[in-house]
């Protein structure tokens, strides 16, 4: 994570126009004002796992207030994932209000209204989720904004954790391990914002997203096992094989064809990481459940355009 702005850096007059600044160009642009501006304290830092940006602000007890006349003059791509590191604040969107203490997550979306209040000193991770690769995974979200995902529930501890280990290997890992740690964060949390916002009103839809989040999950932890194949994903998702591929015909695919197309993309990403450039092409294609090189080669040109050893030449002379 990178230093973006510090009060301690900038006179005490100033630190929370420039604070203000910072966080509107970084964050989203909003109204918001100090407990107090002669003591007011904040800190930015920014980074990223693969295109899901990350910002770790911390700051003086403030209020913060985006109105429709703040999103008029934007545009966003990107939904907010919101942990509470440390202190608490209070959140409302669409009707809702909530309080998250520290380890509690929330979905915030900054195309819509939202309002504010940080007491004490506060720490807030904000994941800059890619709106298109969410939806993918849960279908339309203003029914999930601001409702409070603990991170002393049981179910959701595992995706409070994994969420604040995030800022911990920004810059430490390869692009192609990014990628696949963006692909793991954005699963867990999906499947949290499901179960969380299982209301009854969108109980219906909420149920066919998490049974395709459950086929989905089964394809993806069984990959590496060459006899995978519908009846198994089907059993381990807890439905039957039509109802799973009625599911994925709705994206297009089907249980056979996702089974391929995860395969080559995991051995697509081990051919551009350096720290496996010691591994062969069958040792990759076989490690991901590919059990015939020819059926792998062919599969590969058919989907990137070119054979795995010319691929993986691309990125060795690119690097």
């Amino acid at each position: 994570m990178n230093k973006l702005f510090s009060t301690m850096d900038v006179h005490p007059r100033d630190r929370f126009d420039y604070w203000h600044d910072v966080a509107c160009k970084n964050i989203a642009g909003h109204s918001s004002k100090p407990a107090s501006r002669q003591t007011f304290e904040a800190q930015i830092e920014s980074g990223s796992i693969a295109d899901m940006g990350l910002i770790l602000f911390e700051n003086s007890p403030m209020t913060v207030t985006r109105t429709a006349r703040h999103i008029a003059q934007s545009e966003s791509d990107s939904i907010f994932v919101c942990q509470q590191v440390r202190g608490s604040v209070a959140l409302e969107q669409s009707g809702r209000q909530i309080t998250l203490q520290a380890g509690d997550l929330t979905l915030i979306d900054p195309l819509l209204p939202y309002f504010a209040r940080f007491s004490g000193v506060s720490k807030l991770l904000v994941l800059k989720v890619p709106r298109p690769d969410l939806r993918a995974r849960v279908g339309e979200t203003r029914e999930m904004v601001a409702i409070p995902i603990s991170g002393c529930d049981p179910r959701f501890g595992s995706t409070s954790s994994f969420v604040a280990m995030l800022p911990r290997i920004d810059g430490s890992i390869t692009c192609a391990a990014e990628e696949m740690a963006k692909d793991q964060a954005l699963d867990v949390i999906a499947w949290s914002l499901l179960n969380a916002a299982a209301l009854p009103k969108s109980r219906v839809s909420a149920a066919r997203s998490i049974a395709l989040l459950n086929v989905r999950t089964a394809i993806e932890t069984r990959l590496c096992n060459p006899a995978l194949d519908p009846q198994t994903v089907a059993e381990a998702a807890g439905i039957s094989v039509r109802y799973a591929n009625a599911l994925l015909a709705e994206q297009s695919t089907s249980i056979t064809r996702l089974i391929r197309t995860r395969r080559l993309m995991r051995c697509q990403v081990a051919l551009e990481d350096p720290l496996q450039a010691h591994r062969t092409i069958g040792d990759i294609a076989y490690g991901w459940g590919f059990s015939d090189m020819t059926h792998f080669g062919r599969s590969f040109k058919a989907m990137y355009g070119v054979s795995p050893q010319y691929y993986r030449s691309l990125h060795r002379s690119t690097r």
